[in-house]
């Protein structure tokens, strides 16, 4: 019995400890990145802008989402620091992640658009691509949670047997 419930205590720690590195590796992962949201329509529009260092970073990341997703509706445009479009499509799809170049330092702009006269929820974020090291801790605290579960599962499995053997 002391060794199952050592077992639960362990698988407890870490579950809590993968949880919570996972709070840790999600804002690691989203630092840099502008994240906003809004009512878009024909009237309105959605401009979440950050600034860009080209000797930091020559990639950056937009990502859309629309709750009330209709084709050929919306459109989103990013503009670098002097104004220029550097991409301008249509958005043909619920939640759209694109990567572009950054060339020059400044201040980038992602401006979401709609030509429907109807109000929808849209969120936008735009920053720079999370490097590899940064994506590796969205993964490390899922194997923990994992192993914390498995720990869980055995200690039941073990409580079963036991109780099979006391019957």
């Amino acid at each position: 019995m002391r060794r199952s419930g050592i077992l639960i205590v362990g698988s407890g720690i870490l579950i809590i400890a993968g949880l919570f590195t996972l709070v840790l590796g999600n804002q690691a992962i989203l630092e840099g990145i502008v994240q906003d949201n809004g009512m878009v329509s024909s009237k309105q529009t959605l401009t979440i802008s950050t600034d860009f260092d080209s000797q930091i970073t020559s990639i950056g990341i937009f990502a859309v989402q629309i709750m009330e997703f209709e084709e050929n509706t919306f459109y989103v445009k990013i503009l670098n620091p002097f104004d220029i479009e550097i991409i301008s499509q249509e958005i043909n799809e619920e939640t759209v992640e694109e990567e572009f170049d950054v060339i020059d330092s400044g201040t980038y702009k992602l401006i979401i658009q709609s030509n429907n006269n109807e109000e929808t929820q849209v969120f936008g974020a735009i920053g720079p691509t999370p490097d590899s090291g940064k994506k590796a801790l969205g993964f490390i605290p899922v194997y923990v949670i994992v192993v914390g579960m498995i720990g869980l599962a055995v200690v039941g499995i073990i409580e079963i047997k036991n109780r099979k053997r006391l019957i």
